[in-house]
């Protein structure tokens, strides 16, 4: 399955930041996708030997870099504005 984002055809390359987001997002989406396919053929038992201990270590640090991604685009998404009743 590719995740695609659709690119917007601009005057001689210069594009919004709107069009490169798409642009540069959906490459690297699709990079980390062919990736975790890539890892996901380590779980084969026929070719590799691993414990779960490593693969704990594996999930612990992706899951840990993947909030970190989530957090920088959530922090941009609502600024608190204070308290109001």
């Amino acid at each position: 399955m590719k995740f695609k984002f659709k690119e917007s055809e601009g005057e001689s390359g210069i594009k919004s930041k709107d069009e490169r987001f798409k642009i540069v997002a959906g490459r690297r989406v699709q990079n980390i996708l062919n990736q975790m396919r890539l890892l996901r053929n380590c779980a084969n038992k026929s070719n590799y030997s691993y414990n779960k201990e490593q693969v704990d270590k594996i999930f612990k640090v992706i899951n840990e870099e993947w909030k970190h991604v989530q957090s920088e685009f959530n922090k941009h998404k609502s600024k608190d504005k204070g308290f109001s009743l």
